[in-house]
């Protein structure tokens, strides 16, 4: 081993084995991610300082819509890896397109399965669709932090060769080579911090500007993302897109950078769009139980 590197921790990607069925620390990471989100977003809908007169969905609609959101994770993951990042394989084996359990999911496309989920609850619930994806931006960053962290106890996605760095670390399956724990920036990065911006931001501004919290976690995470692909391993089977020696580490522009600029353009479009109340629903309708009489909320 280098001189300048930590040891692989040896931890067993299988978290619970009984007999035949093995259950692993990636799917309870998605399990942690989905129940964290569920938690914090019935709180989110409980809080009446939040939300001033735009329309709410109930604690029941939470209930359901986790359920949603899981289908559309794992589908829109999936299909992501298989479009984005290893087509010509999937191709020529198509069959492995089901074979979850060898790994491959895409969070670009987790995240656009998880906002068609999010659209069609609240076309089947007659919600307001920006309202629930604000939801969603506010409480994303907690499955983000736990998938990074297993992604790390899998030893996967490890980061570019890092010699000199005084906490590299040789993964057993990237070489002999020291290397930089990627996964724990984005753990860092993409949950932690953004999980606290986001917090701040739904504090600072309420779910009163629909769209404005989802534009903010798009933009924010895509310049997180950015960050974090400077210091990431590109996919064998992709390397670099172009470029040769772009960013502090040398390499160029990676997969991951390049599905991140458009979310940041979508980000900042809906940041603008919300903060001038174009995307606040015009109609009004009566409740009853808002109040004082005559009390109105928007649809």
């Amino acid at each position: 081993m280098p001189l300048l590197a930590l040891p692989f921790p040896a931890i067993d990607p299988v978290a619970i084995a009984v007999g035949p069925i093995t259950i692993k620390w990636y799917a309870l990471a998605y399990i942690a991610g989905l129940l964290g989100g569920w938690f914090y977003a019935r709180r989110l809908v409980m809080a009446d300082s939040l939300w001033g007169v735009v329309k709410r969905p109930q604690v029941v609609d939470i209930d359901d819509l986790v359920v949603w959101v899981a289908l559309g994770v794992v589908l829109g993951g999936r299909l992501g890896y298989v479009l984005f990042y290893n087509l010509p394989m999937y191709i020529a084996d198509p069959i492995e397109i089901f074979a979850i359990r060898n790994g491959g999911m895409s969070f670009h496309g987790g995240f656009l399965g998880a906002i068609l989920a999010f659209l069609l609850f609240a076309r089947a619930k007659n919600l307001n669709g920006y309202t629930l994806l604000d939801i969603g931006a506010v409480v994303v960053p907690i499955g983000l932090f736990f998938g990074r962290l297993a992604n790390f106890v899998n030893g996967e996605l490890w980061g570019r060769i890092a010699p000199d760095f005084p906490y590299a670390i040789v993964f057993p399956t990237g070489g002999p080579l020291p290397r930089h724990p990627s996964q724990l920036y984005e753990a860092l990065t993409e949950g932690l911090l953004l999980f606290i911006v986001m917090a701040v931001a739904v504090r600072r501004f309420g779910f009163r500007k629909p769209g404005l919290l989802g534009g903010i976690f798009v933009l924010d995470y895509a310049l997180a993302r950015t960050v974090c692909e400077f210091f990431r391993e590109p996919d064998a089977q992709l390397g670099y897109l172009f470029g040769d020696h772009l960013g502090p580490l040398g390499g160029g522009v990676t997969m991951g950078m390049l599905l991140c600029l458009p979310m940041a353009l979508v980000g900042l479009t809906y940041i603008v769009l919300a903060a001038r109340g174009w995307t606040r629903p015009r109609r009004t309708a009566a409740l009853p139980d808002e109040g004082a009489p005559g009390a109105r909320v928007e649809a």
